[in-house]
């Protein structure tokens, strides 16, 4: 899927949501559980109640990493559901890959090619030749860590050196790398006061954003600093929404909480 793609989907749904597939067996509904497949029935049903509210999907691939060749096989039909029924959505491998050339290759290959994902989450620290391996794939996005969500993001991401955030080091190097046309960045919606800076630096690359809602990221502030132009941002919301009952009725739960944010966004885009 190309950018612009991208943008024509958020001005059709109104939203720049995207969902976060991260399925935990001990938290879905337990009637799920007696199914063949459960993970799959699981994501399937999330999909069905959301996907006219959402503009991309992001599963974490630890969460079927975690059960083994069944929840990859999960992983792997659900994201053939997602390009056979809805291929006008953005998917994201949530895999934060990163390791030198041939192997980042072997990597891009299985999320790309085999997997068929739009995009995968790549970790800088190896730099150059761990990330564009993932560059060179055409019509394919590679979206890089830059300040993450997390509280741990404070031990290396805001050091200086040479008087300069490493998060802003990785964003200006990162931008002279082959095709950094495909390169997206993550930076985590608890660190919204950021990115006025960070817009200084990528003008209008789109940003991938967590830490909405359960991790306390204020979406007003994001819009705010981060918006482009083109909105050039992908607001992810996963436990706030997948998870928003354990009932049998946590499709329409979840639908619900997904159209709480979309409602707030179209507000965002119409002003």
């Amino acid at each position: 899927m190309t950018t612009t793609q991208l943008i024509a989907q958020i001005h059709k749904k109104k939203s720049f949501l995207c969902i976060g597939l991260d399925v935990d067996l001990q938290k879905i509904p337990t009637h799920l559980l007696e199914m063949e497949d459960p993970i799959f029935e699981f994501n399937k049903a999330i999909i069905d109640a959301t996907h006219h509210l959402a503009v991309a999907y992001k599963p974490n691939t630890a969460f079927y990493e975690a059960y083994g060749i069944k929840g990859w096989q999960a992983l792997e039909k659900t994201i053939q559901y997602l390009n056979t029924n809805h291929p006008e959505i953005f998917t994201i491998a949530d895999a934060k890959r990163g390791d030198i050339g041939n192997t980042s290759t072997m990597y891009a290959k299985a999320f790309f090619d085999d997997l068929a994902f739009d995009s995968v989450t790549v970790a800088p620290y190896m730099g150059k030749d761990s990330v564009e391996p993932f560059l060179a794939f055409e019509g394919k996005h590679t979206i890089l860590l830059a300040l993450t969500s997390n509280q741990g993001a404070f031990d290396f991401q805001t050091k200086t050196i040479d008087n300069k955030e490493v998060y802003k080091h990785v964003l200006e190097t990162s931008k002279n790398w082959q095709n950094s046309q495909n390169l997206m960045y993550v930076v985590g919606a608890t660190k919204a006061s950021f990115l006025g800076e960070i817009r200084e630096i990528i003008p209008e690359s789109f940003l991938l954003v967590p830490g909405v809602g359960a991790q306390g990221g204020n979406l007003q502030d994001v819009c705010k600093y981060g918006m482009t132009k083109d909105v050039g941002l992908l607001i992810n919301s996963s436990r706030g929404i997948i998870y928003a009952s354990n009932q049998e009725d946590f499709a329409s739960a979840a639908a619900k909480n997904a159209k709480d944010l979309q409602t707030q966004m179209a507000e965002i885009l119409t002003k």
